[in-house]
């Protein structure tokens, strides 16, 4: 397909129909959300230069949020300016989440048939499995970036120690350990740091709400506010809150939560409105994604012109040098309470073969989820105990 010429401005009707598609397509979590949106600005239309758009990626992954989303919302920005970047993001975001809530009625209802019950703790078995791969595919890079392997390793035990043990206090595991980073190398006390957009989520760590949709509120904001390094990050933060702390979901049916946002296209962020539907209805589901990506459409509409600068600046590379280690061992960490939720002797024998599956044989994720589920289905079938 043609290039668009130099400086060309692509209407809000392209921009939907484009940011839509990637939308409905992007299965696989990030790297192929990026791989789509580079496919696409850079290299098919020529909305956006080499240069820039690895910038552009290179300062989302310094922000907090789902940076894959943060990126298709700027380059929507960069290619249709502000208003461009609101319907961008809408597109890329809906689809996903749509199918997420329609889901979530099938799987998260009062009273769903057994099979059904079966296909989800099928899924939701292999969770652990699915968190660990993610965990594994950041290392490389991130090890390759640090300047001092002895501290990465030390971060990344104490984000993977966090993850099985504190679950909503992680974060302030991550961001203690992006400070000792920056302390370290003498930058914590500069005047010029630009920490804020790091410090600030440490208001949303620091307290609760009682319960109800203010609850709800609360925690999507830490889920869109705190998800440093990838959305399994939020997952001990979010199970804490959803299943031990305001009981809105059991273990079991947070695990089949995780499995609706893995096998949908879009972020990981998306399993908030799982988590909302089972707190309020369709209702809480919208209420709990508004306000989970708000955090994603503000860093970028605010910040977006300065994004050069976030990416050549010291303190938050130093930060990422911290809290990035942190975060990959939470990831990896995060499978520790998502296989404890595991009830049947049966999720284990799917757990062990999905872990040989997708960390051995590598093989693709949503596959590996989709006949997890199917397997769940037939011992739903067969008559085989499933969680309720």
């Amino acid at each position: 397909m043609r290039r668009d010429q130099p400086g060309a401005r692509p209407s809000l009707v392209r921009i939907t129909r484009e940011w839509g598609r990637i939308g409905c397509i992007g299965f696989g979590g990030p790297p192929a959300h990026i791989a789509l949106l580079r496919e696409l600005c850079v290299q098919r239309r020529g909305w956006l230069g080499h240069a820039e758009f690895e910038d552009a990626l290179a300062a989302c992954n310094l922000l907090p949020g789902p940076a894959s989303t943060q990126l298709a919302i700027f380059c929507a920005w960069r290619v249709a300016g502000p208003t461009g970047a609101i319907v961008g993001g809408a597109a890329f975001i809906l689809p996903g989440l749509s199918l997420v809530l329609l889901l979530a009625l099938l799987f998260l209802g009062s009273s769903p048939p057994a099979w059904v019950r079966g296909a989800g703790a099928g899924a939701g078995a292999v969770v652990a499995a699915v968190a660990v791969r993610a965990g594994v595919g950041l290392v490389p890079s991130s090890w390759r970036r640090s300047s001092a392997r002895s501290r990465w390793i030390l971060y990344a035990l104490g984000g993977g120690v966090a993850a099985a043990t504190i679950g909503p206090w992680l974060v302030l595991v991550l961001l203690g350990c992006g400070a000792l980073e920056l302390a370290w190398r003498g930058l914590a006390g500069a005047r010029e740091s630009r920490l804020g957009v790091h410090g600030w989520p440490l208001l949303a760590a620091a307290g609760a709400a009682s319960g109800g949709l203010p609850a709800l509120a609360w925690v999507a904001l830490k889920v869109g506010a705190l998800s440093y390094g990838g959305g399994f990050v939020i997952v001990p933060l979010m199970q804490a809150d959803a299943v031990s702390h305001y009981h809105w979901m059991s273990a079991g049916r947070f695990l089949d939560a995780v499995a609706l946002g893995q096998v949908t296209p879009g972020p990981v962020v998306q399993t908030v409105a799982a988590v909302g539907y089972a707190a309020a209805g369709i209702g809480g589901g919208l209420l709990a994604a508004a306000i989970a990506f708000a955090p994603s459409f503000t860093f970028v509409l605010l910040g977006a012109a300065r994004f050069d600068r976030v990416r050549a600046d010291r303190r938050a590379q130093a930060f990422l040098d911290g809290a990035g280690p942190a975060a990959i061992g939470a990831i990896m960490g995060s499978a520790v309470p998502l296989a404890a939720a595991l009830r049947e002797d049966w999720q284990y024998v799917v757990l062990a073969a999905g872990a040989v599956v997708l960390l051995a044989l590598r093989r693709s994720t949503v596959l590996s989820i989709l006949a997890a589920g199917a397997v769940g289905a037939l011992v739903g079938l067969l008559g085989a105990p499933v969680p309720r």
